[in-house]
């Protein structure tokens, strides 16, 4: 390697990209009238809110204990209907599983599809069709999953070994048998952690959706704040902090035994 390639002869790149990066920021501020002075300006109001949320009411939290429950159930229940639906259609999105470029490009395409779609808009259209409940976030939440989930498993797929899916060949084994004695064994504990990914996600994301009424302690929240009743926002807050604290931590240490 010669010396004006090192890392110590590429300093005019970085500024270059940081410069480039600067004017696309600037250029972006300035067409959407973004005015970030008068945000500035607006901080005595931050200052008024945070004082109002200082003083949280602790003897809510009896009356959250219904809508935290119905979130964890409502995620779990979601990233399981998700995960049903995203592990045979990943199997069906790879040539590893399938040889067949036709029936992958169709499934792949079906799924980009569903990875473009807002997880807040899902909910909203939802709600408008279904009502507000915890069905509407059950199945926007399996929805979303059934989008992360299935390109984190092909992408599985496509790097397991290739050595038991040949024996299985030489001895007649069609796709349907490779995919459960071949490759389903490569990834099991992988997808045992994906549903554990997407889990973590979904008890986070469940609480914004509730918020747009999917059901949860996001109603909770919402209602709080339309009756400007601060102290129970901050104790709402505080309780979907220690939920998904907890959830996060178990989480964690599942995925490190399953690796």
């Amino acid at each position: 390697m010669q010396i004006k390639d090192t890392v110590h002869f590429q300093w005019y790149k970085s500024a270059f990209v940081v410069f480039v990066i600067a004017i696309c920021f600037i250029g972006s501020a300035m067409n959407i009238e973004a005015t970030f002075m008068e945000a500035l300006g607006n901080l005595d109001q931050m200052v008024k809110f945070l004082k109002k949320l200082s003083q949280p009411d602790f003897s809510y939290i009896p009356q959250l204990m219904g809508p935290l429950v119905k979130t964890l159930k409502m995620s779990a229940l979601g990233t399981m209907l998700g995960m049903v639906f995203a592990i045979p259609c990943s199997f069906l999105a790879t040539e590893v599983a399938t040889q067949n470029k036709y029936i992958t490009g169709f499934f792949r395409l079906i799924l980009n599809i569903i990875r473009t779609i807002p997880n807040l808009l899902l909910a909203a259209i939802l709600v408008a069709v279904l009502g507000i409940g915890e069905a509407t976030g059950v199945i926007t939440i399996a929805v979303f999953t059934f989008g992360l989930v299935s390109q984190l498993i092909y992408e599985s797929i496509e790097t397991i070994e290739f050595e038991p899916i040949e024996a299985n060949e030489s001895v007649g084994a069609n796709r349907l048998q490779i995919a459960v004695w071949s490759i389903w064994p490569q990834i099991m504990n992988k997808v045992l952690a994906y549903f554990l990914y997407a889990f973590e996600i979904n008890v986070r994301a469940s609480t914004v959706l509730g918020y747009v009424g999917a059901g949860g302690i996001g109603v909770t929240l919402s209602a709080s704040l339309g009756l400007f009743r601060y102290d129970r926002v901050s104790i709402v807050i505080i309780s979907i902090f220690v939920v998904v604290l907890i959830v996060d931590s178990v989480s964690e240490a599942l995925q490190r035994r399953l690796a």
